[in-house]
């Protein structure tokens, strides 16, 4: 059996490999126009600030593919012919397949700002190697930068602007960073960090229109609040969606919406298709609400559960317990579960060190934890999960704490320096 991925990303290749464990006769094949070998996107940031080489940020030995017997093939595609069960490449070339998996991930958001289009060079993004190409071959002629939005990209590509010391004026067009995630505590406590390694953090600001040299390449950004700001880099970090528009052409096109549509067992309109992770959306057929997750951790679940459907299961995908973690410069941030979308009803325990970016934030409602959101010191996500799971009381959780902590070589917060505050969720969160 010909088994076709589209996508070497990290719902692709563990697609791939899973595949490959519970069948060791399938013939394998990754198609990718985007690089040659899976690596780590979320490390992007790392070989910016020259901390790793590129080659680094591929989890896997070349020669790993070849051991299991994974074809790995170079080409964007073009094409799909559902009924030949064929796909066209951008080089002419076919490859045909009994089953395909579609693994296409996500591709930057983009705003129709006043004069962009008209920009040659200087906009970048950060989430792909192109990305990357793009923000090393201009760093050396940049020396202000204007980097708009307010995420967890657009916050890596800030970090590694300033590695290179450039001047960078981020741009949130929220009151504070990142509302869909962090109360006003935690983000007052990360701008504040942000503004102490140089950042020029502007809130409740955004771009009006965008403006290029006499070369083509972007000048300065005027924005809502009528301020020019000079910037020979443009970073784009508004958030992505998945990468579909090419398939919109296909000879057979799968259902589309705001990805391509799936089940729960992520099989596509199409006969013998699937896809899974950035580029999925999934539509129940119990009528429930449609949803994506545009998450690295749901990307290696759902490509796990592909695997099995493609080679005969009927599994159904059901949504983790939300996880993420990540750095803001130095704060190690971990979040738990339902925290700034958890009912109207849920209230906080909001936890601060004096003195340091270090804070705790424990969502309850119905008198058990529903969610933490922890920032400056590393916790066990995975012993925070079972509380939730195990619908552990406030109390019970608090006395318990100490025990999600890492080692105190990674620094450890002591617990019983902090200040708390008890807070409601939604409103009421500081000043």
């Amino acid at each position: 059996m010909k088994i076709v991925i589209v996508g070497n990303g990290v719902a692709g290749i563990t697609c791939a490999l899973e595949i490959r464990r519970l069948d060791s006769a399938a013939s394998i094949t990754v198609v990718s126009g985007e690089t040659d070998y899976f690596f780590s996107r979320t490390a992007l940031m790392y070989a910016y600030m020259d901390q790793m080489a590129r080659r680094d940020l591929e989890p896997f030995e070349r020669g790993f593919y070849a051991e299991q017997r994974i074809a790995l093939r170079r080409g964007w595609v073009v094409d799909l012919d559902a009924d030949a069960r064929v796909l066209r490449l951008d080089d002419g070339s076919t490859v045909p397949y009994d089953r395909l998996v579609l693994a296409t991930g996500a591709v930057p958001n983009r705003f129709p700002w006043s004069g962009l289009d008209e920009v040659r060079d200087g906009v970048v993004h950060f989430v792909s190697m192109q990305d990357l190409d793009a923000c090393e071959r201009l760093t050396p002629t940049t020396r202000q930068a204007v980097v708009v939005g307010g995420g967890l990209i657009g916050i890596e590509l800030v970090e590694s602007l300033r590695h290179h010391g450039v001047d960078v004026t981020f741009l949130v067009r929220e009151p504070w960073y990142w509302p869909m995630a962090l109360g006003r505590e935690e983000a007052d406590m990360v701008t504040e960090h942000l503004r102490a390694h140089g950042v020029q953090v502007a809130l409740e600001e955004e771009i009006a229109s965008v403006h290029a040299d006499a070369s083509g390449r972007v000048s300065h950004t005027l924005t809502s609040k009528g301020r020019s700001l000079p910037c020979q880099m443009l970073g784009i970090a508004v958030g992505v969606r998945p990468a579909v528009d090419r398939m919109r052409s296909f000879t057979s096109a799968p259902k589309l919406g705001r990805g391509v549509v799936v089940n729960e067992r992520l099989e596509t309109s199409l006969p013998y298709v699937w896809a899974c992770g950035d580029c999925a959306w999934i539509e129940p057929e119990s009528g429930a609400p449609s949803f994506g997750e545009l998450i690295w951790y749901s990307a290696k679940r759902q490509g796990l559960l592909a695997a099995a459907n493609v080679l005969g299961a009927r599994q159904a995908y059901t949504p983790p317990l939300f996880f993420n973690s990540s750095k803001f410069f130095e704060i190690e941030y971990t979040t738990v579960g339902a925290v700034m979308n958890a009912p109207p009803t849920a209230t906080t325990v909001y936890r601060r060190l004096p003195g340091k970016p270090v804070s705790q934030r424990i969502v309850i409602d119905g008198g058990v934890v529903i969610g933490f959101n922890m920032l400056g010191s590393r916790w066990d996500h995975e012993r925070l999960e079972q509380w939730v799971h195990e619908r552990r009381s406030e109390a019970w959780v608090l006395a318990h704490l100490h025990e999600a902590q890492y080692d105190v070589e990674f620094g450890q917060a002591p617990l019983r320096a902090m200040v708390e505050q008890r807070l409601p969720l939604h409103e009421g969160q500081g000043a």
